[in-house]
């Protein structure tokens, strides 16, 4: 490889990977504006730079990472884990913790304060199950934890974003096609040039012009303001923990989804030639998502799949120094409040959607054939949080006509703890295609004893944590009733054909 190819494979790599970091920056800050109507000035100068530091920490972590392996195998062709916000958390955490904390509290601060105390609870999770990871990756069951990460990825991160393209359709739908005519049909651009980068500034003038021409009629002009804010270290957070403890069904599967991925992510790059220590790549992403917490950030990092896409690139560790700098002294310079103003949501939405579709393409790649519908089975809580999500945008529990209650409710049980009962919903089911009953009995055990005390079905609106006998209503009992009359079923005496003798 010649010094000019591998030197733009580095200024593509850092594109990539900055890019990733900046959309979901700015995807998150959207969200919260436009959706929630979350004041501004938090999120710019209080939630963004810390949630960047976050990424600095990390991304310097692997440089030096890679430095060393470097040093100790002699070569100097070793590429850097990629490191980044996650994608499906951080937009999971805005619609699920942040902007319902806000509208709940009317308090932004309070909301930014849980949402730095569920990072801070995400982070120890990750501390521990950084030690733990090989036995984590075990027992929880792959066709759930991949079903309910391809059900984040297609609707959180597919179908919300479709949305946001539909509000400005012209830049969105230009934006789309070219993201799906270079990284979907794999198709080069004139002078190769990267289809994300040019998506992203196509659509943006695109946007400019027609808006300004007076063509859109909701256009509002941006405001070309720079807010510099460093991130500040603040212990005030932990006032806000038991506030946050009703976000557990939420926090702690999105920190074991990570550190699944971490190791996934880990292996992948020994594969492609560079081995590192997974426990040195889990750590570095537990210990940079506490930093961040202390600092007011709202987002967990992690190491990103990517790796040997980067390895081919020609990348080594310059790419992720050069992206972790830039990110953590953009966002406190104020740069992101800028990008927010001037690249409409319409433009960044592709980026997720295609996301989303690589998320659920390797979610029924990882998984035998036959476990396809333990996969698409784990989708249905994430569709209910995705009508809570929208609902909850229009009525206010109290304003739901009397002939619709029940089915309000059963609609927010079935949403809240939706990560949760995803990733057991399908561990059951794959567990019956593999005729292994008596572990299913065991999964339908675990749905019933979370959903006493509201992990799983919560019946309260806000999908807080309960004591059993602490419930308004019986409706837990009579659902977590149901899951063990599952469990008995599993455990009825069955004949099992030769060819699939009976494993459980």
């Amino acid at each position: 490889m010649t010094r000019h190819s591998t030197t733009w494979g580095e200024v593509s790599a850092f594109l990539a990977l900055f890019i990733d970091n900046l959309g979901v920056l700015v995807f998150l800050s959207s969200i919260l504006i436009f959706t929630f109507h979350f004041p501004s000035d938090i999120i710019f100068t209080r939630m963004i730079p810390g949630t960047a530091l976050g990424v600095l920490f990390g991304d310097l972590v692997y440089t030096w990472l890679a430095l060393r392996l470097s040093r100790k195998t002699g070569r100097d062709d070793i590429t850097a884990m990629p490191l980044g916000l996650d994608t499906p958390s951080t937009i999971g955490l805005a619609f699920t913790v942040l902007g319902p904390a806000y509208v709940a509290s009317g308090d932004a601060v309070l909301a930014w304060k849980i949402g730095m105390a569920t990072l801070f609870i995400i982070g120890l999770v990750k501390i521990i199950t950084s030690f733990l990871g090989g036995w984590v990756q075990r027992i929880v069951p792959t066709a759930g934890l991949m079903g309910s990460l391809a059900g984040i990825g297609l609707l959180l991160l597919g179908f919300l974003p479709m949305v946001e393209i539909f509000n400005s359709a012209i830049a969105g739908m230009v934006a789309l096609g070219l993201i799906f005519y270079t990284l979907i049909g794999k198709m080069h651009l004139p002078g190769r040039l990267p289809g994300v980068m040019m998506a992203v500034l196509f659509g943006t003038g695109l946007h400019l012009l027609l808006g300004y021409s007076g063509l859109l009629p909701e256009f509002h002009r941006p405001v070309f303001e720079i807010t510099p804010a460093l991130p500040v270290f603040s212990l005030d957070f932990l006032q806000a923990l038991p506030a946050s403890i009703k976000y557990l069904p939420i926090a702690i599967p999105f920190a074991i989804l990570t550190i699944i991925g971490g190791i996934n992510t880990t292996e992948s790059a020994r594969l492609a030639g560079d081995t590192y220590k997974a426990r040195d790549i889990l750590l570095t992403e537990a210990v940079s998502t506490i930093i961040a917490a202390f600092f007011g950030g709202v987002a967990q990092t992690t190491p990103y799949i990517g790796h040997p896409a980067y390895k081919k690139m020609g990348a080594t560790w310059r790419y992720t120094l050069a992206t972790g700098l830039l990110i953590g002294i953009g966002a406190s310079a104020g740069l992101i409040s800028l990008v927010v103003a001037i690249i409409p949501k319409a433009v960044l939405a592709p980026i997720f959607i295609f996301i989303g579709f690589e998320i659920v393409h390797q979610a029924y790649a990882s998984v035998p054939d036959g476990h396809s519908p333990a996969v698409t089975f784990a989708f249905f809580p994430v569709i209910a949080n995705l009508v809570m999500i929208y609902l909850g945008q229009f009525i206010t529990p109290d304003a739901v006509p009397e002939r619709l209650q029940s089915m309000y409710l059963s609609l927010t049980m079935l949403s809240n703890g939706f990560i949760l009962t995803a990733i057991l919903w399908g561990g059951m089911v794959a567990c019956l295609i593999d005729r292994r009953s008596r572990k299913a009995a065991i999964y339908a055990s675990a749905c019933a004893l979370f959903t006493l005390c509201g992990l799983m079905h919560s019946v309260f609106p806000s999908g807080e944590v309960y004591l059993p006998w602490d419930t308004p209503n019986r409706y837990s009992f009579t659902i977590s009733a149901s899951y063990l009359l599952l469990a008995l079923i599993y455990l009825l005496p069955h004949k099992t054909p030769a060819a699939h003798d009976e494993r459980s």
